[in-house]
């Protein structure tokens, strides 16, 4: 028997009920009608018949803009999680310091690829350190798996040129697969082309990789409004001084 779906006034209540202005280490999972849930920092109810959540995602550090807006009857219902883990020290790496950005920039030129979006996939992926390793062996900047390194030519991963050259490769190649549509290439890079092709060619409903698109993509944008700003204001610099 299909179970009732909760009233919108319901739902609010229990929002308020749990407290919205709640701490990032007071985790809580928004189970949907649809069977799919998401773990969130906080919610909060923006009118009678939507609610925001503020997405979580482990091993990374929660955004204010890392959220999404879905309708409140699609909640089912709100359950408290246990505070996340203390956060592992980050080992200092080995090799020499790299600038970054110029590598991102030099993959981006190769690859038609705009700096901003590769520099939004490291920090998601990685938050810039070289030497992460995720829990599921996930190595560099770019988080490759060790069989996606060794097929896309990378010796050492935690080398920022070689593991931004192939993470480069590899959003290039997803990229072209699925005709430029960001949010398709973008959960494959997180869930792998098997996940999209499994839900037929749409960004698979896990919580993870829901929040993974949105963080990289408002990421981006922000990356892109910082950079339009800059360009504006050396633009009135130059105007100001030339005579």
């Amino acid at each position: 028997m299909p179970r009732p779906r909760p009233s919108r006034t319901t739902v609010i209540a229990v929002l308020c009920a749990i407290g919205l202005a709640s701490s990032a280490h007071a985790l809580e999972r928004v189970n949907l009608t649809t069977g799919f849930s998401y773990d969130c920092v906080r919610s909060e109810p923006l009118d009678a018949s939507h609610v925001r959540l503020y997405l979580y995602t482990p091993g990374s550090t929660a955004s204010a803009n890392d959220f999404v807006v879905i309708a409140a009857r699609e909640i089912a219902s709100i359950e408290k999680l246990p505070d996340p883990p203390a956060p592992k020290p980050i080992v200092a790496p080995t090799h020499p310091p790299a600038d970054v950005h110029d590598l991102l920039a030099r993959a981006g030129q190769q690859h038609n690829i705009d700096v901003e979006l590769l520099a939004s996939v490291v920090k998601a992926e990685s938050g810039g350190h070289a030497h992460a390793v995720s829990r599921a062996g996930a190595q560099g900047l770019m988080q490759l798996m060790p069989s996606t390194a060794r097929d896309l030519g990378v010796k050492d991963p935690f080398q920022p040129d070689q593991n931004i050259a192939g993470g480069a490769a590899y959003l290039d190649s997803l990229l072209t697969l699925y005709n430029n549509n960001l949010d398709l290439a973008l959960a494959a890079y997180n869930a792998g082309p098997a996940a999209v092709a499994h839900y037929h060619n749409r960004v698979p409903p896990y919580a993870e990789t829901r929040a993974y698109v949105v963080r990289v993509e408002n990421e981006f944008i922000r990356r892109k409004k910082a950079a339009q700003r800059a360009a504006q204001h050396a633009a009135t610099l130059t105007a100001t001084v030339v005579p």
